[in-house]
C-alpha cells in the first residue's frame, strides 16, 4: 500500500519588528569594537568589491560598510540601486551592467556583497557573470526560499507587487514565486564561485533558516536583520573572506 507523503505545514514567520530596533546599538557597538578601528584586519589590495542593498533600501543603507572596506584598502562601490523595490530581472541586470564597469575599471574580478534582497540579486548575477564575481556574501538573505519573510515584509513585497503590475501589467507574476523570469532560475542554481551565507540567528524579517545554503559557507551571527550591515562580528567575517 502506497501512503501519500504530506509536506509539513510551515506556519507563518511573524517576525520581530520591535526587536529590528536595535540595529542603532549594534552601531554603537561597531563603532567601539577594534574591528571597525582596523585592528587585526589585514589591510586590502585595492580589490573591488560591490555593495547591493536590501528591500526598501538603497545605497546609503551600506555607506558605514563601504567606508569601512575604503579605509582597510578596498574600493568599495556603489550599486547605483536608490531604493531596491524593482522587478528582480530588471535590478539584476542593472546590477550586471554596474559588475561590469567596475570589473572594467579595477580588471579583477569583483567581490559582490548583498544585504538582503541585495544579496538575492548578488547571486543571480554570480551565476550569469562567474568571469567577473570572485566571491559573493550575503548578510541576511534567503537564499533557499526568497519569500519566507515576516507577515508584514510579505505585505510590503505585495505592494511593491502591486506598483509593479500598474506599470508593468503584463508582468502579474512579478515579485512572487511564480516569476517566470531568469531570474528565479538564476537563483535556483549555484554559482561557481565561493558563497558564504552569514545569517542571525534573531533575525526579525527574514526567517533564520531559509538563509541556510547547500553548498555555501552557512556563517551565524546574533543581532538584528538591519543591522546586519553594523554588526561587529559580520565585518570580522568579511575582513576574514575578503583576505
Amino acid at each position: 500500500m502506497v501512503t501519500d507523503v504530506v509536506a509539513p505545514i510551515v506556519p507563518p514567520f511573524r517576525g520581530n519588528l520591535l526587536g529590528e530596533a536595535r540595529f542603532q546599538l549594534e552601531f554603537l557597538g561597531l563603532l567601539a569594537s577594534g574591528v571597525y578601528r582596523g585592528q587585526d584586519v589585514p589591510p586590502g589590495d585595492d580589490d573591488p568589491v560591490l555593495a547591493v542593498p536590501g528591500f526598501l533600501a538603497g545605497d546609503a543603507s551600506l555607506t558605514v560598510l563601504r567606508s569601512w572596506l575604503r579605509r582597510c584598502g578596498y574600493r568599495a562601490y556603489r550599486s547605483g540601486i536608490a531604493w531596491n523595490v524593482d522587478c528582480s530581472e530588471a535590478a539584476v541586470r542593472r546590477l550586471d551592467r554596474r559588475l561590469a564597469d567596475v570589473a572594467e575599471r579595477s580588471g579583477r574580478p569583483v567581490t559582490v556583497i548583498g544585504h538582503s534582497r541585495g544579496g538575492l540579486l548578488a547571486h543571480a548575477v554570480a551565476v550569469r557573470r562567474p568571469g567577473r564575481v570572485r566571491r559573493v556574501i550575503t548578510l541576511g538573505s534567503p537564499l533557499s526560499s526568497p519569500f519566507d519573510a515576516s507577515v508584514l515584509t510579505l505585505a510590503a513585497v505585495g505592494g511593491a507587487r502591486l506598483g509593479q503590475n500598474l506599470l508593468r501589467p503584463a508582468r502579474p507574476q512579478c515579485l512572487t514565486v511564480d516569476c517566470p523570469c531568469a531570474f528565479g532560475r538564476d537563483l535556483r542554481a549555484s554559482p561557481p564561485v565561493p558563497v558564504t551565507s552569514i545569517r542571525t540567528v534573531e533575525d526579525g524579517i527574514v526567517r533564520p533558516e531559509s538563509c541556510l545554503v547547500d553548498g555555501a559557507d552557512n556563517l551565524a551571527v546574533r543581532g538584528s536583520h538591519i543591522g546586519l550591515c553594523v554588526n561587529a562580528d559580520v565585518y570580522s567575517h568579511i575582513a576574514r573572506l575578503l583576505r
